[in-house]
């Protein structure tokens, strides 16, 4: 797992040294490990669903219901998540890895440390999340 040194190192390094080897390097491994736990969380919540039995009164029933569809909410988050995962390693092999898909510009050390699967800068996420607020409040 990558370090809070490393972190550090990442951060303080040139801008016009954007996403070297040893960047790349860091946050593959960071991805891969990230992945790993990802994949944990998801055997846990497929194994707890499987184990939940019904059973009892009609309470137990109720509560056996809401914990499934928490279940399911989780898992569905994990899964997105695996894909974005994915989607992330294999920008980086093909060299397009911290890079915005929408301007071509650097999405920054500082971001993908937060946000290591981000496609977008911050710019851009931005008016993404703008014009996804404005066709929420279209379609009230």
């Amino acid at each position: 797992m990558p370090t809070v040194v490393e972190e550090t190192r990442i951060l303080g390094m040139p801008d016009d040294d954007y996403m070297n080897h040893e960047q790349l390097a860091f946050f593959r491994r960071r991805l891969l490990q990230e992945q790993w736990q990802v994949e944990e969380r998801l055997h846990e919540v497929r194994h707890s669903m499987v184990a939940n039995e019904r059973g009892g009164d009609e309470l137990d029933h109720a509560s056996y219901e809401e914990a499934l569809r928490m279940q399911l909410r989780q898992a569905d988050r994990e899964t997105r998540l695996l894909a974005n995962i994915a989607a992330a390693l294999k920008r980086i092999e093909a060299g397009e890895f911290g890079y915005c898909e929408e301007t071509g510009e650097p999405i920054g050390i500082a971001r993908l440390l937060f946000r290591p699967t981000a496609r977008l800068c911050l710019e851009a996420k931005q008016r993404q999340e703008q014009k996804e607020h404005h066709y929420a409040k279209v379609r009230r």
